[in-house]
């Protein structure tokens, strides 16, 4: 899960300051994490609690209700450690609220989340299915829900080893790809709905060439550069790997925060799981 952290601080400084091309240096001054960051380890914490506390883990339509009250939990404690972290409007509210309910989002903030949920789930339909419970806490619009639903399977299948025209297919599912990265490029403009920024996201991932191509296709397009490569990457991660220098890079910026904890708890958590799965090799 950690190439979604990657993208989202590669990405940070061009939100609002879109370049058209793959030639800029990664890890420009001013990177920094974002919400993405913050909510994706909010949401591998809740996982891990889920795991770790309750008995009925995997058992039933009650554990799935107790994993989304621990997301709600640590996305609202995390969240509130890190306020200027870059939050839409209603998620900011959704924040601090006592009572916090969802608002009917369409936007692409339960996609960029569901990294951890493809490492959790044991099948397809599980990854499909925790996903849609993650989304609902926030964006029970539609829109959202399949936008997390379908990087969620995309993720799940990237990791366990499906090929690019298998994800294609499976994406084709939900949205149409009849474009390419280079006919979209200089018109795209900054969108944060699920419909028009998480086709982008995956298809950077499949015209890339290798993790950091990748990376360099879902910033060169514009947009909401670091949720689009938050996602392209989480994506290409399991299939590619992450460059080991890439990796280092990005873990500096997270120095004073529990997020490092968090990531090597989690992945000590589930690589037991991720072995068996992969050598099982199923994922339809």
């Amino acid at each position: 899960m950690f190439g979604a952290v990657i993208g989202d601080i590669a990405g940070s400084i061009y939100e609002w300051n879109n370049i058209k091309t793959k030639d800029f240096i990664l890890f420009e001054e001013g990177c920094h994490f974002t919400d993405e960051t913050v909510i994706n380890f909010a949401v591998a914490n809740g996982l891990m609690r889920w795991r770790w506390e309750d008995e009925r883990y995997l058992l039933g339509k009650l554990s799935r209700e107790v994993m989304k009250q621990y997301l709600t939990e640590e996305m609202q404690r995390l969240g509130r450690l890190y306020p200027l972290a870059g939050y839409a409007g209603m998620f900011q509210r959704w924040l601090i609220a006592k009572k916090p309910m969802p608002y009917r989002s369409l936007g692409n903030g339960a996609a960029m989340r569901v990294a951890p949920i493809a490492y959790v789930a044991a099948s397809l339909e599980e990854a499909e299915e925790l996903a849609k419970l993650c989304a609902e806490i926030t964006h029970n619009h539609s829109e959202g829900i399949k936008g997390a639903v379908v990087v969620a399977g995309c993720i799940y299948l990237s990791i366990n080893g499906a090929d690019k025209e298998e994800i294609k297919a499976y994406a084709e599912k939900f949205y149409d790809f009849s474009f390419t990265l280079d006919e979209i490029r200089p018109q795209y403009g900054y969108n944060s709905s699920a419909e028009g920024s998480i086709p982008y996201a995956i298809a950077a991932f499949l015209e890339g060439s290798s993790f950091e191509d990748s990376l360099r296709n879902a910033i060169s397009i514009g947009g909401d550069s670091d949720t689009i490569a938050t996602i392209t990457c989480a994506i290409a991660e399991g299939y590619y790997g992450i460059p080991e220098i890439l990796k280092r890079r990005a873990m500096v910026y997270l120095k004073d925060t529990e997020f490092l904890e968090i990531y090597y708890s989690f992945m000590m958590t589930f690589q037991e799981e991720q072995r068996r799965k992969k050598l099982q090799n199923k994922y339809y």
